[in-house]
């Protein structure tokens, strides 16, 4: 596996990385294992989040002996500088580390910019120069508002969604990341499980120099998928390229990616995969999708009030309630039988 820069932090690492989200629903000693196997394998790079439970203290277990071997991103979702410092601390205290690779601020909702009036781009340089965190990032889900991150020169990395369903706008963010220098993360990069071939998804992603894909992992056998990578890159050839082509055909455009920012949902419904029920049946045809307690949460739908809550708080300026009724039409065809998948 290739290593590449991550922009202007000088991070060099191989272009396969760790996404421990998913790991805060591993026991302990699963999870640690899983650290640990990936470091075996040759990842270096290890993304979390104090937004995500006991991940943070899974990882600082597992790399508490090897810290300077690895590189730990970790997030913060704090607005106030009060509770910027209470993370940071927090986190590091879970990290079993006395610094952060690359603290990111964490699903903004604007660009954090020096005298903006809320002091948290300050905070940001205040414990760079104390040393607790070598290099600032930021993550987005609102690709205006990524732009905006980028083009402030004030972040060093930037974590996006990306994958082969990319719109030409979000491809374009890549390209400007690279031409300022800004180490791009890539996020979902498998579409919130809307992609299910990993050597397709792992060859688009090798097509770009200053992209470092984190694969969200939970289970062993998934490890072992992209560890085979390591040692014999998948290449973009015309078979996967033609099929890329017709994935793209078939699930490009709006689509729920199940990141679940959107609830709880005031009728209870669950957004993040009843909004994305058709292509989920598709991609992964499965009784459990057409058991009877899916189809009671599929059926509150039909109390959809059309508040409104759900489409303010997507990150990817969704119609939601739209999709859920979208979703809800054509699963009752499926059960039907008047749509076979």
């Amino acid at each position: 596996m290739k290593n590449i820069t991550l922009g202007s932090t000088g991070i060099k690492i191989p272009q396969n990385a760790f996404g421990a989200l998913p790991i805060q629903r591993d026991s302990v000693e699963e999870a640690v294992a899983l650290l640990r196997k990936a470091y075996d394998g040759g990842m270096r790079f290890f993304d979390t989040a104090r937004a995500y439970s006991d991940s943070e203290e899974k990882v600082g277990i597992a790399f508490e002996n090897i810290r300077d071997k690895v590189y730990i991103a970790t997030k913060t979702m704090a607005k106030t500088p009060d509770a910027f410092w209470e993370q940071l601390d927090t986190s590091l205290r879970l990290l079993r580390t006395n610094y952060v690779d690359i603290y990111q601020f964490h699903c903004v909702d604007q660009c954090y910019t020096p005298g903006d009036g809320t002091g948290m781009y300050e905070c940001m340089l205040e414990a760079k120069k104390q040393g607790k965190i070598k290099h600032i990032g930021v993550t987005a889900h609102k690709l205006e508002v990524a732009f905006d991150c980028v083009n402030s020169g004030l972040y060093e990395t930037l974590q996006y969604p990306f994958s082969y369903l990319a719109a030409p706008r979000e491809i374009e963010l890549v390209k400007l990341c690279k031409e300022k220098n800004v180490g791009f993360i890539a996020m979902k990069g498998l579409a919130g499980g809307l992609i299910v071939n990993s050597k397709a998804a792992m060859a688009y992603m090798l097509q770009y120099d200053n992209v470092l894909p984190i694969w969200g992992i939970q289970r062993e056998n998934e490890l072992n998928e992209w560890l085979l990578y390591m040692q014999e890159e998948p290449v973009l050839d015309d078979d996967i390229r033609m099929f890329i082509e017709k994935e793209q055909e078939e699930l490009m455009g709006e689509f729920c990616r199940g990141c679940g920012y959107c609830m709880p949902c005031p009728q209870g419904i669950l957004i993040n995969n009843c909004a994305r029920m058709s292509l989920m049946l598709r991609r992964a045809p499965s009784k459990n999708w057409l058991s009877d307690s899916m189809q009671l949460e599929m059926k509150k739908i039909e109390n959809c009030t059309n508040c409104g809550a759900c489409k303010k708080r997507c990150p990817y300026s969704l119609d939601t309630p739209r999709l859920l009724k979208k979703n809800y039409e054509d699963y009752q065809r499926v059960l039907a039988g008047e749509v076979q998948v």
